[in-house]
């Protein structure tokens, strides 16, 4: 048989007055049912498992899922990996997670494939999960693109890293790795366009496609779309720590000098009691750099600042941040949080290997920001300038300049500074002032049933932009291929010597060298402590 749409009439009721026909999808997998949706014109088929856990080793790699002996039935979307997760910090979910979600709009047919959109969530490498709650398909298959999400093991479970081939670290990374190639031999049967999958990621979920474009492994996307995530950001990449396992063992209990031992042991554990232990115990889970050995998958084995990305030569890329990516940290904050930051001395520490010029040079950087005023309300939006600076919008800088050394021709830079009733995160905290907060723009792009409200005009204005810029650039690797009513200014790459960026907010405005002063700062800082940057080898150009 044909993988592809399959006609069927195999399962028929009546939904709102009319015949329905849930979808078949014959794939290398095996058949697969959908349903269709409610509201909109596509399908769902929810809940596909790609990748199995192996029970002996849930830190590990995991393995393809088996092919499907009878017809998998795809309805269910409720598949969450071991977390706390973030809106009522409780302890969910299963190893039994490695599902995706498969999103396709009725127009969709191997006489008319379309191209292919992947969201990979962020979350710190802790939380997330790829269901509608926060991430629904609406708004972008309306554009005639198939989208797909997918789980990922978070925390201990998938960014444990103890330097052995049983868990040599990024296990999530490589998570992501099995789904895309699920995704490359089968969205085809779906109507999909193997040649033309864009991935897409927020925050951790970003800096996981930016190492997807440093992975030696095959080629399994065409362009990526980088939203507030980079690989240079001081949170991304952390020491190993080989002593994990048996730490977290001894917590829960079971006293051992042997890793594998204690491998053994959290294996037969309840997920939900590792979670917890692994959070008492404030354990760092992240990516790492990995030790290389023969017969094991890596995803990277040298730091981002001492190789180059040569697949960025090829591949168009989205790439921005929001303008107060860090503000919630500093608002509605009582006077004694700002009596006890050490904020400046605290994040550097990420960055720098500590010696005794260190405090000097923090105090250098607290200067050019607050200059000599004291923590306080006074200085709020100066914080929240540096710590949005030094989390996301120079590392995004630093990530462009690398992208452009390595022959990048298509790469579009934006920065999101829209303030609206939609805004996610300030939404959720009830933040009123201008700005867009990290993570503030997903509500823009995804339907959540988190947030069932109707947008208001405005809201569904900067819905229809975003969507528009995002799929076209899906499509055709550029998101202004011809200026509209809707899109009236063309959105003109980055080079190396201009720094377009559009500055996406009520109205459109492409902006050059964004943020001038502030990133020349960083430039000439790392620049002149280029031998402190951890991670930095010396025999490497700086870029």
């Amino acid at each position: 048989m044909v993988g592809g749409w399959v006609a069927c009439c195999l399962l028929l009721g009546f939904v709102h007055g009319r015949e329905r026909v849930d979808p078949l999808v014959e794939t290398k997998q095996g058949i697969i049912r959908g349903v269709r949706a409610d509201a909109g014109d596509y399908s769902m088929f929810l809940g596909i498992p790609f990748g199995k856990v192996d029970e002996n080793n849930p830190f590990g790699l995991a393995t393809p899922y088996p092919k499907f002996e009878e017809t998998f039935l795809a309805d269910d979307e409720s598949s969450i990996c071991p977390q706390i997760e973030e809106f009522n910090k409780t302890i969910v979910g299963s190893l039994d997670c490695l599902h995706l979600n498969v999103y396709v709009p009725n127009v969709a047919s191997s006489r008319n494939k379309l191209p292919v959109l992947v969201w990979i969530y962020g979350g710190g490498f802790q939380i997330g999960f790829s269901g509608r709650y926060l991430h629904g398909p609406q708004y972008l298959v309306r554009h005639d693109v198939i989208m797909v999400t997918l789980n990922y093991r978070l925390g201990p479970y998938g960014f444990m890293c103890l330097d052995t081939p049983e868990v040599p670290g990024n296990q999530g990374l490589k998570d992501q790795l099995l789904g895309l190639r699920w995704i490359k031999d089968n969205i085809e049967s779906f109507g999909g366009d193997v040649n033309k999958i864009t991935l897409m990621g927020e925050s951790a979920g970003a800096v996981s496609v930016e190492l997807h474009l440093w992975s030696q492994q095959e080629k399994l996307f065409n362009s990526v779309i980088l939203q507030s995530g980079s690989v240079y950001s001081p949170w991304v990449i952390i020491d190993t720590d080989v002593t994990q396992a048996i730490r977290l063992a001894g917590r829960l209990g079971f006293d051992t000098d042997s890793t594998s031992e204690a491998i053994s042991f959290l294996a037969k554990t309840d997920t939900r009691l590792v979670i917890a232990a692994a959070s008492e115990m404030s354990m760092a889970f992240g990516v790492c750099v990995e030790k290389e050995f023969d017969n094991v998958e890596s995803i990277i084995t040298e730091h981002p600042r001492n190789s180059n990305v040569p697949m960025a030569k090829n591949i168009p890329i989205l790439t921005g941040f929001n303008n107060k990516e860090r503000m919630v940290s500093y608002l509605d904050q009582p006077d004694s949080y700002f009596a006890n930051l050490d904020v400046f001395n605290s994040s550097l520490s990420a960055v720098l290997e500590y010696d005794e010029e260190f405090h000097e040079m923090a105090a250098l950087v607290r200067h050019f920001y607050i200059g000599d005023e004291e923590f306080s309300q006074d200085v709020k939006w100066e914080l929240i300038d540096f710590s949005s600076d030094n989390s996301y919008i120079y590392p995004v800088h630093e990530s462009i300049d690398k992208f452009l050394d390595n022959g990048a021709e298509k790469l579009y830079h934006y920065v999101f500074s829209y303030s609206g009733d939609r805004n996610f995160v300030k939404k959720r905290y009830n933040i009123t002032e201008n700005g867009a907060a990290h993570a503030d723009e997903i509500s823009f792009l995804f339907d959540m049933t988190y947030d069932p409200s109707i947008p208001t005009t405005e809201d569904q204005h900067i819905i229809d932009v975003m969507t528009t810029l995002w799929t076209n650039f899906v499509k055709y690797g550029n998101p202004t291929p011809e200026t509209t009513e809707l899109l009236p200014v063309k959105w003109l790459p980055v080079t190396k010597d201009s720094l377009n960026c559009l500055n996406i907010d009520t109205e459109l405005s492409l902006q050059r060298n964004i943020y001038h002063e502030r990133m020349s700062f960083w430039k000439l800082f790392f620049k002149t402590n280029q031998g402190k940057i951890k991670g930095y080898n010396p025999m490497v150009p700086f870029v």
